[in-house]
C-alpha cells in the first residue's frame, strides 16, 4: 500500500516530542554559529523550477562558511567542474538546504533558507586570504536551524576508521566516468587525478 496522504503517513508515527518540534531556531544562536566556524565541510541542497532536486557537497577550512550575523551566512565558490547545478537551481527558485558536518563529531547542523548569488565587493573581500578568491557567494538568509540528533552518523560509523573503505575497492575516477559516458581514452589515474586537483583546492 503507497503512503499517498498525511493521515496514513502520521498513522505509522508517533508525533514528534516538544523537544523535537522547539529546538527549530529561525536564526543562528551562538551553538549554531560555534558548529559552523568548526566544520569543514557542507552538503547544499537545491531544486530548479521543475522540482528537480540536487544536492552538493563544499567543503574548505574549518570556519569556509561565514555567519556575517544570526540571520545571514555566505558560502564561497570554488573551482569544480562548471556544470553550476547549485548556481543554476538557486538564480530559479532562490532556495537552498544546508548539511553541516564536523569530523568526528555524530550531530550535524541543518540550516534552510532563501539564497542568492551575490558579487558584492565587501563579501569577496571577506575570502580574499583564500587560494582561489572566490567569483561569487551564495548569500543564505537563514529561516530555519536546528541541530540534528547523532543517530545517522552512529549508525553509519562514519567517522570510525574500522569503516573506511580502501579506495582500490573501486574502479578509478576516470574509469568509471569512461564506462558511464562511453568515451574512449585512456582513464586517468588516481595519482594523476589528484594530481590534477591539487591545483584547485
Amino acid at each position: 500500500m503507497n503512503i499517498d496522504t498525511l493521515e496514513k503517513l502520521r498513522a505509522l508515527y508517533a508525533a514528534p516530542k516538544e523537544r523535537a518540534v522547539r529546538k527549530q531556531l529561525s536564526a543562528l544562536d551562538s551553538h549554531c554559529r560555534r558548529f559552523i566556524e568548526l566544520s569543514p565541510f557542507v552538503v547544499v541542497a537545491s531544486g530548479n523550477v521543475t522540482q528537480a532536486m540536487d544536492a552538493s557537497p563544499r567543503g574548505g577550512a574549518p570556519g569556509f562558511v561565514k555567519a556575517l550575523d544570526e540571520r545571514t551566512l555566505l558560502i564561497p565558490d570554488a573551482p569544480g567542474n562548471n556544470r553550476l547545478d547549485t548556481l543554476e537551481n538557486i538564480l530559479g527558485t532562490g532556495k537552498v538546504g544546508l548539511l553541516f558536518m564536523i569530523p568526528g563529531i555524530d550531530e550535524t547542523l541543518r540550516v534552510n533558507g532563501a539564497a542568492r548569488l551575490s558579487c558584492d565587493e565587501e563579501q569577496l573581500q571577506l575570502f580574499a586570504g583564500e587560494k582561489h578568491r572566490p567569483k561569487l557567494v551564495i548569500e543564505v538568509s537563514v529561516a530555519e536551524a536546528y541541530l540534528h540528533c547523532a543517530k545517522a552518523l552512529m549508525r553509519s560509523g562514519l567517522w570510525q576508521a574500522s569503516s573506511q573503505v580502501k579506495r582500490s575497492l573501486l574502479p578509478t575516477m576516470g574509469q568509471m566516468i569512461n564506462s558511464q559516458t562511453g568515451i574512449e581514452a585512456p582513464a586517468e589515474t588516481q595519482e594523476e587525478m589528484l594530481g590534477r586537483y591539487a591545483a584547485d583546492l
